[in-house]
């Protein structure tokens, strides 16, 4: 089941979708801040003060990648390991 929330508009619920997969809606406000819904967090375990990377595609579009992969790439770099 997918849930994609909307903070203005509730909650939305679709059926079928793969387990694990989700998808939700994010306002942008006034000064380009997001807010990761609390389900989101939940999920992913993002806490306040964590660093999220961005990636982005012109074509894709923009993904959030877990925090360990961040950390693969930094072992990667620095220190050899394959990602």
């Amino acid at each position: 089941m997918i849930c994609c929330t909307n903070q203005t508009k509730g909650v939305i619920f679709m059926e079928k979708a793969p387990a694990g997969k989700y998808a939700w809606t994010a306002t942008v406000g006034e000064k380009g801040q997001i807010v990761i819904p609390k389900q989101a967090r939940e999920i992913f375990d993002i806490k306040p003060g964590d660093t999220l990377i961005l990636l982005g595609d012109v074509k894709r579009g923009i993904a959030i990648p877990p925090k360990s992969t961040m950390a693969a790439f930094g072992n990667h770099i620095f220190g050899g390991e394959k990602p």
